[in-house]
């Protein structure tokens, strides 16, 4: 899929949408994407600062999403495991970028090649609009090779 047809329908998509959660930017290749959480009263918490549950679900979904279209369809891609460390309350907008380079997806292919699940966990900074991080995200993502790319591998 394109992607700016997937920002457009990921920024419509209700959860993300009902959550003030919005992807102001996908690469064309889907290594950099950058997403902001809006203030809106239905995400405050009663203490009028973001839903802890909105900031972890603007990051939920994006290393998963960069890492299944740069591997391809020869790999599983799952998010596995998800935690958030809350640094000070967030306020007005908040943001989050995520970055895909070419030595990680290199070590992924080496590390995977031989058909083991690879566990790999990687972070992101939550930042308010000063840039003072409010949130830390980690998110552990399962990858493994599928069977029949290992056998065509080992054919070719």
């Amino acid at each position: 899929m394109k992607a700016s047809l997937f920002r457009h329908g990921i920024n419509l998509w209700p959860p993300f949408l009902f959550a003030g959660i919005h992807v102001t930017r996908v690469s064309p290749d889907y290594r950099e994407i950058d997403v902001e959480l809006r203030m809106r009263p239905w995400n405050r918490n009663y203490v009028g600062t973001h839903f802890g549950g909105s900031l972890f679900a603007m990051t939920d979904p994006f290393w998963m999403l960069g890492l299944m279209h740069n591997l391809g369809r020869d790999y599983y891609v799952w998010d596995r495991t998800g935690e958030i460390e809350f640094l000070k309350p967030g306020r007005g907008t908040v943001r989050a970028t995520f970055r895909i380079d070419d030595a990680m997806l290199a070590e992924i292919r080496s590390a995977a090649a031989d058909g083991s699940k690879q566990l790999r966990w990687y972070s992101n900074d939550v930042r308010d609009a000063s840039g003072e991080v409010i949130a830390r995200v980690r998110k552990q993502v399962y990858i493994r090779l599928k069977p029949q790319a290992r056998v065509s591998a080992i054919v070719d």
